[in-house]
């Protein structure tokens, strides 16, 4: 799909205007004097539509469409009609534009594509009743980042290919050329978030036979390599050893494939001794059977998600070595299956760590942490100013946020905070949680320093968490993101897919990332 930006209208076959409204009230008549006693009548309100930003014969056509004293241009209400020019259009409603914010441009957007992507070869988004005062550029990368997300399909293995009609979307303006720069550069920052985000939907939604451990390390070496400024150095098993990663290693001991480690380091250009430095881990796991624990069949289907977290940090990577911030940033994800085999780990194993803490697996479905606290680990070492990590931990936050909320854990406030303030400023759904004491002490072990799950069965998501910050180093700001609500199925969201893949969190991190 092509977006182009254009100064003035082509010959698209379809064209695309924004509708607003205001209630209106009508002021009730004044009583007589021989009805001083009669009750007022209440004053009746009425809806009126607000289109300036019509072109004369859109506004011509509607007023000839006989059934257009009905279109009240309410969010998501639409109205077609056909130019002189034979061109078809659509008024899409927005409601109350005081209202309108960055998410209702997103959510509607998505609407409309989705209606027509399948009827149009080309279309024209007529932009000036979409910009919002103040935010001509925010409002503009929103609009793209929803055409890049709702456009996206998994079709790699169907031997019909879902291709849409539409394949070219024209965004006019009738800003002066003195925008074009800023537009473009809009269009251009958003489409390489939406590129990012494709990249690891196709990562999350491939199949574990194709995806496992090492063949998931190879693509995204082979990735990083069209990137700039970055170096990639891949931990195999015998690495891992010397690394003392003996926990990321039990929860391989029953793979066919080798554990690996992608470590990937981005340095800006113009990098001095104040740069910032951000460390993003990600949980890979590219099948989780729940080994020796092991899962219902039902609970095992669409396992291979569980590699979310380490898709959604690459991806955000990604996407700021494409932006060039300013900010070095360090990507670590650890990769691996949990399957069962004779070598498999057993429940009550106890191994010890790379910090030297002991642990006893009481629960081998519990194997997320496990990674995570080897890699985290292996992260402090480089002493980043902040340290975020991302992974499907726990079902248990389904349980305390539902599937549209990601959870937030963390040790620095400062870093939790601007996790929720990007988090806001991208609309997407964060939720700060607590780790109390009471957590980190109900995961201590009676044979071992910890254990990989708590003697309760509630705080489950808590619980993990604290687990994982017994392995970052005194010093180091810590936040966790548990995404197993959110990674995948978020069909709420219409730019979404309802199954497969949602490219949440992604844009967050990108916003934090910026703000260093």
């Amino acid at each position: 799909m092509k977006i182009n930006l254009s100064f003035a209208p082509t010959s698209a076959e379809l064209n695309v205007y924004s509708c607003f409204n205001k209630t209106q009230e009508e002021k009730a008549a004044k009583t007589t004097k021989t009805s001083k006693k009669a009750p007022a009548s209440k004053a009746k309100t009425e809806k009126v539509l607000v289109k300036p930003h019509w072109p004369e014969e859109v506004t011509e056509a509607f007023e000839h469409a006989v059934a257009s004293k009905h279109y009240k241009g309410d969010v998501g209400e639409t109205f077609a009609l056909t130019l002189v020019n034979g061109q078809s259009a659509i008024i899409l409603g927005l409601g109350d534009k005081n209202k309108v914010t960055k998410e209702t441009l997103r959510r509607q957007i998505a609407h409309i594509y989705k209606a027509v992507s399948g009827r149009y070869e080309d279309m024209n988004l007529h932009l000036d009743g979409f910009l919002l005062k103040g935010e001509q550029e925010e409002s503009l990368a929103a609009i793209v980042e929803s055409l890049h997300m709702t456009s996206y399909v998994f079709d790699r293995h169907l031997s019909a290919k879902k291709t849409a009609k539409l394949q070219t979307i024209n965004l006019v303006t009738s800003e002066k050329k003195t925008a074009q720069k800023k537009f473009e550069a809009a269009i251009a920052e958003a489409s390489k978030i939406g590129e990012s985000i494709t990249v690891a939907k196709n990562f999350v939604n491939e199949a574990p036979n194709i995806l496992n451990s090492e063949t998931y390390a190879k693509e995204i070496e082979k990735d990083a390599k069209s990137l700039k400024n970055v170096k990639v150095k891949v931990l195999g098993v015998p690495e891992l050893k010397k690394e003392n990663m003996n926990m990321f290693l039990s929860v391989n001991a029953g793979s066919a494939y080798g554990a690996r480690l992608v470590h990937l380091t981005y340095t800006p250009k113009k990098a001095t001794s104040k740069t910032r430095h951000i460390a993003l881990v990600g949980k890979g796991l590219t099948f989780d059977t729940g080994g020796y624990s092991l899962k219902p069949g039902a609970s095992m289907m669409n396992m291979k998600f569980d590699m979310a977290g380490s898709a959604t940090v690459y991806a955000a990577f990604r996407a700021a070595v494409l932006l060039e911030l300013p900010v070095k940033i360090s990507c670590y994800l650890g990769m691996t299956d949990n399957a069962v085999n004779e070598k498999a780990t057993m429940p009550d194993s106890i191994v010890k760590a790379r910090n030297g803490k002991t642990v006893e697996i009481l629960n081998t479905d519990a194997e997320g942490r496990l990674v995570l606290g080897d890699v985290v680990n292996y992260a402090c070492d480089s002493k980043p100013d902040a340290l975020i990590d991302a992974a499907t931990l726990t079902g248990a936050i389904l349980v305390a946020l539902g599937n549209e909320v990601c959870g937030l854990f963390s040790n620095d406030q400062k870093l939790a905070d601007a996790l929720l303030k990007s988090a806001k400023n991208s609309d997407e759904y964060m939720w700060q949680l607590p780790i109390i004491d009471e957590h980190k002490n109900d995961m201590k072990s009676v044979v071992a320093d910890l254990k990989n799950i708590g003697g309760a069965s509630f705080g489950g998501s808590a619980k993990g968490a604290a687990f994982i910050e017994a392995f970052i180093e005194p010093g180091i700001s810590w936040a966790h993101l548990d995404i197993a609500g959110i990674g995948d199925s978020q069909g709420h969201l219409p730019y979404c897919s309802a199954k497969g893949a949602s490219g949440l969190v992604i844009r967050t991190l990108v916003d934090y990332l910026r703000k260093q």
